[in-house]
């Protein structure tokens, strides 16, 4: 794909949307201005999205619609925001524990489904990468298991060996995990302590479900735990 490959894959996907929005024809005067091209490149614009299959109705003079039979691709990204999606995503591989990191790649799977053609080069050959440290060893079925009870907003019971090796039974309401490069920490309130704690769940131990839901929403956990100022979590602190 040549340099200005990705700019004009850029705009021709704005002049769908543009197009989408409008139920009466627009006039190829309105539709150049609005993305910054002579009318010319506009044309050529038009010319191409026809040639792609676009039901692109009307001519210069009287102004251009499109079908409403015409569907738009279903998911529709920049440039840029293919490059934020495929960074994310390959952070997660290298980083997130080997169910959330499945997660990512199905979800990668989706998004690549669902572009254009022109979009799927550049996701897939997206420049953006991610350095790969040491990663410390987390159990696969601690972390499902912390995550759903999160989603159910469920108590949980778990023994926990601070950095003093010190041993404790904790009764928590887990409501966030924060992933690091080499270290993932659950943010949970703690009956014990009655404060806001962070857990490094390499230190959790017999982690048991209590049937009992904790009497908060999460977001409402989230919203208390952001105003204490405590959302910037430091791995290896508690």
């Amino acid at each position: 794909m040549s340099a200005s490959g990705p700019k004009r894959a850029e705009r021709l996907l704005n002049l769908l949307q543009i197009l989408y929005q409008h139920r009466y024809p627009v006039s190829g005067h309105c539709l150049a201005q609005e993305l910054s091209v002579s009318l010319r490149t506009l044309y050529r614009d038009i010319g191409a999205l026809r040639a792609q299959g676009a039901d692109i109705q009307g001519e210069a003079g009287t102004g251009f619609i499109l079908s409403r039979s015409h569907h738009l691709p279903p998911v529709m990204f920049t440039p840029e925001q293919l490059d934020a999606l495929a960074l994310g995503l390959r952070w997660v591989a290298a980083y997130g524990d080997a169910g959330i990191a499945k997660a990512a790649s199905e979800v990668r799977g989706k998004i690549r489904q669902g572009l254009p053609v022109q979009l799927k080069t550049l996701f897939d050959d997206s420049t953006l990468f991610v350095g790969k440290t040491q990663v410390a060893h987390h159990n696969p079925d601690n972390l499902n298991f912390l995550r759903s009870a999160i989603r159910r907003r469920q108590k949980i019971r778990t023994g926990y060996t601070d950095r003093l090796s010190n041993v404790s039974e904790r009764t928590i309401w887990p409501f966030a995990l924060g992933y690091f490069s080499g270290d993932i920490v659950l943010a949970a309130w703690c009956e014990k302590r009655n404060a806001f704690r962070h857990f490094d769940v390499t230190r959790l131990t017999s982690v048991q479900l209590v049937q009992e839901g904790y009497p908060h929403s999460r977001n409402r956990l989230l919203r208390m735990w952001r105003s204490a100022g405590l959302d910037n979590i430091i791995p290896g602190r508690n």
